[in-house]
């Protein structure tokens, strides 16, 4: 397998502090997806954002989003694409050197430089993406709160493809939580969840149905300082 940075090209900067989003070979990686990835023929793209526990696809947050997804469309039509702290990496990636390697996570960052330099530096890698991507996908969701969201907002406004944005706004107004280290809550949440199921049924055609978490697998608060 042809890695994305080769063992001997890697910098010796650490991918567990504050400076990640300008390591080197993140912005390398990121680079590297946006100019020389091809990406899938699909019905639906999904974006998703990144988690703690990696790789992402065995996280609990992430299984819960697939059990969500994968109810209602078949995986050979849906192309998953993970956003955040990692940039933009198709989660088919999620076990390559950088993505499963850093520690940091932009939520518990309370630098505003940091942040403001992470919604313009992701801002522009989803425009790319998106534009990139314009001929691939059918349909498109992002299921994402607080500065992802931001930055997918941002995107959007610049390039003119559509984007199925949820959890929808007046549920994240209905779970703000001012007193709490992420104000939004996260997004295991029953009626964040529902918002992510009926886009997801929209894109298939298919009706709208009530989901229940009773049987979901519990997702720890630190899982989710993500955004």
């Amino acid at each position: 397998m042809t890695l994305i940075i080769p063992e001997n090209e890697r910098s010796d900067e650490p991918l567990d502090t504050e400076q990640l989003i300008y390591h080197p070979d993140m912005k390398r990686a990121n680079e590297w997806i946006l100019t020389e990835y091809q990406a899938p023929t699909r019905d639906v793209c999904i974006f998703v954002p990144c988690s703690r526990k990696k790789p992402y696809h065995e996280s609990p947050s992430h299984r819960i989003f697939d059990r969500v997804i994968f109810s209602a469309l078949k995986s050979e039509d849906v192309h998953v694409v993970v956003f955040g702290t990692c940039g933009v990496t198709p989660r088919e990636l999620d076990t390559e050197y950088p993505f499963m390697d850093y520690k940091f996570m932009l939520g518990r960052c309370d630098v505003p430089k940091i942040k403001r330099d992470f919604i313009k530096m992701e801002t522009e890698r989803l425009v790319r993406y998106l534009e990139k991507t314009r001929d691939n996908y059918k349909y498109r969701i992002a299921y994402c709160i607080g500065d992802f969201r931001t930055a997918m907002e941002n995107a959007v406004e610049i390039v003119d493809v559509y984007v199925d944005i949820v959890p929808k706004k007046e549920s994240i107004a209905e779970n703000i939580r001012i007193d709490k280290k992420f104000i939004y809550g996260s997004l295991n949440q029953e009626d964040y969840l529902q918002d992510l199921a009926d886009a997801v049924n929209t894109a298939a055609g298919n009706p709208k149905r009530t989901i229940s978490t009773n049987d979901e697998p519990t997702v720890n608060d630190s899982d989710w300082y993500l955004l």
